[in-house]
C-alpha cells in the first residue's frame, strides 16, 4: 500500500509539472501570435535609428515570431537581416522624425562582406541626407570589423575601460590527422587542385605552401582594403595604421584609444545620452527615442508605388546539397524556384544572391543548369555575399554579371573526394572484424573497411577529373575565358574579392542593392519592385490552414464578411480547395 501511494503520488507530481510547463509554452506561443499580429509600427518624433549588430547578420530577416520570446529552457540564435538594415537606413533618410543613426558597436556577428555591405550602406545614408552617424562601444572591446563599420561615423565613442582590437588579420588552423593515426583511422584523399586546402587537416599536421601562400594573399588583401577606408575616414596613413596594429599594447584602451587617433571621445553611458539628447533636441533628462532596424523595416516606405515590373531577388544560403548544422541548398527546390521564375513572364530580371562555401556536384549541377536556362532568357545578376567559393561560385559562373565585395572569399575551383578507412579502428582497436562475400571482382567498391584498391582509386580519381573538367568548362563558358586560364586560377585556389576582378572571376565591386540596381538598367527600368524567393514560411500557415467544412471557416466568414465572399469566389474560380488565415485574418487561396 506504502508503494502504491508513493507511486501516485510521484504520478500526481509528474502530471503538475507537466501541466505547468505546457501552460507557459501555451502562453509563449499565444504571446508570438499576439505579437506577430501585423501591428502598425509607430515611430515616435526625434528618435534615432539604433544598428545593434551583435545579433547572427542574415542575408534575409527570418519570418519567426517566436525569435525574441525568451522561453526558460530554450535558446536559439537571434538574427538581423541585412535586408532589414538596408531598408531602415533607405526610409530613414527622408524621415523627418529619425535625427540620426546610432550604431551601437561592440561585436559584429557577420562576415567581412557584410560588414562591407552596411558599411556602404551607411556611407549612402550620409551622403543622402544631412544626418549625423553616432558610434558607441560599451561592452568590454570594440573588435575589428565593429571598429572598421565604425569609422563611418561622425563621431566614434567608447566607454573609458572598452579598448579597441588592432592588430591585424590571422587565422588558425586544426589538423586531425595525428590524432586519426592514434585510433587508427585513415582517410583517403583524391583531389584536383594543389590549392584545394579543405581536406588537409586529415592528410597533414600543418600547412603546405600552397595554403600558406594563398591564405595570405587573400588576407592580404582583406587587410589592405580595411586599411585603406579606415585610413580615409580617420586620417591616419596605412603605414601608421599598420604601426599601431604591430604595437606591444595591441588593444587601445580608453585614452590610449584617443591618443592613437583611433577614436574621438572617451565617455560613461549617461554622457552618451546628453549627446543623443542634443543631436535630437530632448531637452532635459527626458528619454530619447529609439528604434530598431528590424522595427523600422515594417514601416511603410513613403511615396513607393506599386509596380508591374518585378526582379525576383533568389537566395542561395548555406551548403549545397549538405547540411552541417547550418542553413543548406536543397539543389532541385532551388532549381524549381529558379525555372518558376524563368517561366513567369511578369518577372523582368534575376538577381541570385549567393552565400555559399560549396557542396556536392550534383547539387551544384543540377542549380547550374537552370540559372544557365535562366541566363539565357532573362536578364541575371549574381550578388556574392560573404563566400561564394566551389560550388557557390560553380552555380554562379553563367550569369550576365557577378557582383562582390572587395572582402568577399570566391574561388576555389577544384573537387576533391574523401573515403575514410575504418579497418584499423575496427580490427585492431576494437577487435571487429568483417568478410566479403560477391558476385563480382567490384562488387565490394569503396568499402569502409579496409584501404582503397589502385584500381579503386584510379576510378575516384578519374571521376574528380570528369568533375573537374566539368566546373572549368563552365566556368570558361560563363567567363568567356580558355579552360586554360580557368584551370591555371583555379586548382582549388580561394581569392579575395578584389583578386577575383583582377583575374576575371568577378565583373565589379557591389553589394545585393548594387546588383538590383544593375539588373534593372540593363532591363532599362525606371520603376520596378522586388520579390525575394524562395518565400519564407508563416509559421502560422500550418496553425491556422483549415477546410472549406471545418468549423473555424464559419468563424472568419462571420469576421470578414465581404473579403470572405470575394476569397470564396476566388478560390471556386481557381478550382483551389482551402485557405490560409494569418493574424489578423489575412487570406491565402490555397
Amino acid at each position: 500500500m506504502k508503494d502504491f501511494f508513493k507511486y501516485v503520488l510521484a504520478t500526481v507530481v509528474g502530471i503538475f509539472v507537466v501541466s505547468v510547463i505546457s501552460i507557459i509554452l501555451s502562453i509563449a506561443v499565444i504571446g508570438a501570435i499576439i505579437s506577430s499580429a501585423e501591428k502598425q509600427v509607430v515611430v515616435e518624433n526625434n528618435s534615432m535609428l539604433v544598428l545593434e549588430l551583435d545579433r547572427q547578420i542574415v542575408d534575409r530577416a527570418p519570418n519567426d515570431p517566436f525569435e525574441d520570446l525568451d522561453i526558460p529552457g530554450f535558446s536559439q540564435v537571434k538574427t538581423l537581416g541585412l535586408d532589414d538594415i538596408f531598408k531602415s537606413l533607405e526610409n530613414a533618410v527622408n524621415d523627418e522624425k529619425i535625427k540620426g543613426i546610432y550604431l551601437k558597436l561592440s561585436v559584429v556577428n557577420g562576415g567581412m562582406a557584410t560588414v562591407e555591405e552596411i558599411r556602404n550602406a551607411l556611407l549612402e545614408f550620409k551622403e543622402k541626407s544631412d544626418k549625423p552617424i553616432y558610434a558607441h562601444a560599451e561592452n568590454y572591446l570594440m573588435d575589428q570589423k565593429a571598429y572598421y563599420l565604425a569609422t563611418v561615423a561622425d563621431k566614434i565613442v567608447i566607454h573609458p575601460e572598452v579598448a579597441v582590437d588592432f592588430r591585424g588579420l590571422g587565422g588558425e588552423m586544426m589538423f586531425y590527422k595525428k590524432a586519426l593515426d592514434k585510433i587508427g583511422v585513415e582517410m583517403q584523399i583524391v583531389r584536383h587542385g594543389k590549392f584545394k586546402a579543405a581536406v588537409e587537416p586529415f592528410m597533414l599536421d600543418k600547412m603546405s605552401e600552397e595554403n600558406r601562400q594563398q591564405q595570405l594573399t587573400y588576407m592580404g588583401s582583406l587587410w589592405n582594403h580595411m586599411l585603406a577606408g579606415i585610413s580615409e575616414k580617420r586620417g591616419i596613413s596605412v603605414e601608421q595604421l599598420n604601426l599601431l596594429a604591430d604595437e606591444v599594447q595591441t588593444f587601445k584602451k580608453g585614452t590610449k584609444a584617443i591618443e592613437s587617433g583611433l577614436v574621438d571621445e572617451v565617455k560613461y553611458k549617461d554622457e552618451v545620452l546628453n549627446d543623443l539628447r542634443e543631436i535630437t533636441g530632448i531637452k532635459g533628462t527626458k528619454g530619447v527615442p529609439v528604434i530598431s532596424a528590424s522595427k523600422y523595416a515594417k514601416v511603410p516606405a513613403k511615396g513607393k508605388k506599386f509596380s508591374r515590373n518585378k526582379i525576383a531577388v533568389i537566395y542561395a544560403v548555406g551548403d549545397i546539397g549538405i547540411s552541417l548544422g547550418g542553413p543548406s541548398i536543397n539543389g532541385e527546390k532551388l532549381g524549381r524556384e529558379i525555372r518558376k521564375v524563368r517561366q513567369d513572364s511578369s518577372y523582368k530580371a534575376i538577381v541570385l544572391r549567393v552565400d555559399s562555401p560549396g557542396g556536392t556536384i550534383f547539387d551544384s549541377e543540377t542549380i547550374w543548369r537552370e540559372v544557365k536556362l535562366a541566363a539565357d532568357e532573362k536578364t541575371m545578376v549574381v550578388s556574392f555575399g560573404d563566400v561564394a567559393a566551389s560550388g557557390g561560385y560553380y552555380i554562379s559562373c553563367p550569369a550576365d554579371k557577378i557582383l562582390a565585395s572587395p572582402n568577399t572569399i570566391t574561388g576555389s575551383i577544384g573537387i576533391f573526394g574523401t573515403i575514410p578507412n575504418f579497418g584499423e579502428l575496427m580490427n585492431d582497436k576494437l577487435g571487429l572484424t568483417t568478410d566479403v562475400v560477391k558476385t563480382n571482382k567490384n562488387s565490394d567498391l569503396l568499402t569502409l573497411t579496409r584501404p582503397m584498391t589502385d584500381y579503386e582509386r584510379q576510378m575516384l580519381q578519374l571521376n574528380i577529373e570528369e568533375g573537374y573538367d566539368s566546373f572549368i568548362s563552365h566556368v570558361a563558358e560563363g567567363r568567356r575565358m580558355s579552360k586554360e586560364d580557368v584551370d591555371e586560377i583555379g586548382q582549388g585556389r580561394v581569392w579575395s574579392g578584389e583578386n577575383a576582378k583582377e583575374i576575371g572571376l568577378i565583373d565589379d565591386f557591389g553589394g545585393l542593392t548594387d546588383a538590383i540596381n544593375l539588373a534593372a538598367e540593363i532591363e532599362g527600368l525606371e520603376d520596378y519592385r522586388t520579390v525575394p524567393l524562395p518565400r519564407l514560411k508563416d509559421p502560422f500557415e500550418e496553425l491556422f490552414k483549415i477546410s472549406s467544412d471545418n468549423i473555424r471557416l464559419k468563424f472568419l466568414k462571420n469576421e470578414l464578411g465581404e473579403k470572405y465572399r470575394y476569397y470564396e469566389y476566388l478560390k471556386k474560380m481557381s478550382g483551389l480547395n482551402g485557405v490560409y488565415a494569418r493574424m489578423p485574418y489575412d487570406i491565402y487561396i490555397n
